[in-house]
């Protein structure tokens, strides 16, 4: 939602200005066409040159999730330290064999089925199962930093894919400027080429190929490093989930108790986004 409004204000209070200072808009509307397919063209092809259809498929993703929002809401966080604490809890209390079919079929899960999204969510599932079918398969024998060291390769890699799409937009943000330089040249390449043509036609002809520079130049800083920008935002925040599930793992398998246990998950999000200890410690007992 900010995002889309965001750019109806840039437009608005750029062109908006221009034209109150006097300026007209037709040479920039006639020239916006073809320096557009100049500048974009290159940028598409600047992607397809540096990219596999993987990160193609991400980057469509993540430019979806600047409209979006992030993935998850405060209340997915609370689920996912609420279901690793209590899949913790069943292996302490009842065992390895207990937690099993949970972890190796969360699909069928009656502890996952009380959190739908996060039981249809994948990543999510895997960030919680993999270290948690390791333990039962080592009947519980594994030691904690092992198992630590194995999340924190799982989040490492997650992160890796999360942030790519950024990395992209960033990469684009820096080279739109010298395509927008590119075009701006061909252009004056053309008008070289009518230097023979009455002042007024020249100008003309300068003005538009200089709306290649404009062009590249407000598409970086006005769009895609804004973009990227609040990706990395976005990013940040959904990876919290990954960390409060290993917190709630690792400080389960260190033999805290529960109220440590979900004070080091909650400790872990964002303050604007942190439930109270307190609200935590009541729904674990069921109010």
């Amino acid at each position: 939602m900010f995002a889309a409004i965001g750019i109806v204000v840039l437009l608005v209070m750029v062109f908006g200005g221009f034209m109150l200072a006097g300026g007209a808009m037709g040479p920039v509307l006639a020239a916006l066409p073809l320096e557009f397919m100049m500048i974009g063209g290159a940028a598409t092809g600047a992607v397809l040159i540096g990219n596999s259809m993987h990160e193609i498929k991400l980057l469509g993703a993540g430019l979806g999730r600047v409209f979006k929002g992030p993935k998850y809401t405060d209340q997915d966080h609370i689920d996912a330290i609420a279901l690793t604490s209590k899949l913790m809890k069943l292996l302490r209390s009842e065992g390895a064999v207990a937690l099993e079919s949970h972890v190796t079929e969360p699909a069928s899960s009656t502890l996952f089925s009380e959190y739908p999204k996060l039981q249809a969510d994948p990543v999510v599932t895997a960030m919680i199962c993999d270290p948690l079918t390791l333990m039962v398969v080592s009947s519980g024998t594994l030691d904690t930093h092992a198992v630590e060291e194995i999340i924190d390769s799982a989040i490492k890699t997650q992160l890796h894919e999360m942030d790519e799409p950024a990395h992209m937009i960033q990469s684009l943000a820096d080279a739109l400027p010298a395509l927008g330089i590119v075009a701006a040249v061909l252009g004056i390449i053309k008008t070289m080429g009518a230097i023979d043509k009455p002042p007024a036609i020249l100008g003309k002809m300068i003005g538009s190929a200089l709306v290649g520079t404009f062009l590249g130049v407000l598409l970086a800083y006005g769009f895609a490093g804004p973009l990227g920008s609040r990706l990395k935002q976005i990013n940040t925040h959904d990876q919290q989930i990954f960390h409060s599930i290993k917190q709630v793992i690792i400080a389960s398998l260190h033999g805290y108790p529960q109220p440590l246990v979900l004070e080091a998950a909650r400790s872990g999000l964002p303050p604007a986004h942190r439930p109270k200890l307190t609200d935590l410690l009541d729904m674990m007992r069921g109010r």
